[in-house]
């Protein structure tokens, strides 16, 4: 994709593109797709163009956004459904209210007991398909109202479980109390929520503490561009 952006026509935007952006650390997919949409316009002067991703990724992880770009934004539903890779760290022995490092450590626990054999055979629980809790830090909606929104008032909600699948977990690498690994699942599976339900298999806790997607169906990060060298290669005379 990089070397051809610049060869992008504006009609052909229009018609639609798929495009692979690797998403910045602590940028927001929107920020992202109205970052390229931006540029889009910039570059051939047009008042409006629709361009939409398929599948949000959190400000702290980075990694693939699939965008679409004009009539392609009615691809997006069928993209979402394709399996998602991940890999990232999941750091043992502390909680989050987040599950991630969005917020800050609420339980410390010991994980000197813990060994590599017993890390790796946790994965085995959370193969196939699992019910899954989506964490209360989420923009999901209950009522009318985004879970994220409760969870900073403190206020009690229940999240009904919902089932999701992981097609792969392995470890690829363990440095305690951090452990890597590389994920396939479903849509709609949290992988914090993962990390957290995995450091609590283990009896000692855990959070997501680095974040990476690595491919949704047969797109692949290696391929993406980053927003910014995106808005260069377009914008360059």
């Amino acid at each position: 994709m990089k070397a051809s952006v610049a060869s992008i026509s504006k009609d052909e935007f229009l018609e639609g593109q798929i495009l692979l952006l690797d998403k910045p650390l602590n940028w927001t997919s929107f920020q992202a797709v109205n970052s390229v949409k931006w540029t889009i316009r910039k570059k051939f002067s047009l008042k409006k163009i629709k361009v939409g991703h398929a599948g949000t990724l959190d400000p702290l992880a980075t990694g693939l956004l699939v965008v679409c770009t004009g009539k392609f934004t009615k691809k997006i539903a069928d993209l979402q459904g394709q399996l998602k890779e991940y890999t990232g760290t999941i750091t043992l022995g502390a909680t989050t209210p987040s599950y991630d490092l969005e917020t800050e450590v609420q339980e410390i626990m010991s994980t000197d007991q813990l060994t590599s054999q017993e890390i790796i055979e946790a994965t085995h629980q959370f193969k196939g398909a699992i019910q899954q809790k989506p964490p209360l830090f989420s923009a999901l909606k209950k009522d009318g109202k985004r879970l994220y929104e409760y969870a900073r008032e403190g206020s009690e909600v229940d999240i009904p479980s919902r089932e999701v699948e992981i097609f792969n977990f392995e470890i690829s690498a363990i440095n305690m109390p951090t452990v890597d690994f590389r994920i396939i699942c479903s849509k709609g599976t949290y992988i914090r929520s993962l990390a957290h339900d995995f450091g609590k298999a283990l009896g000692v806790g855990g959070h997501l503490s680095a974040l990476r997607r690595t491919k949704i169906g047969e797109y692949n990060v290696d391929n993406a561009v980053d927003p910014t060298i995106f808005r260069t290669l377009l914008l360059e005379e």
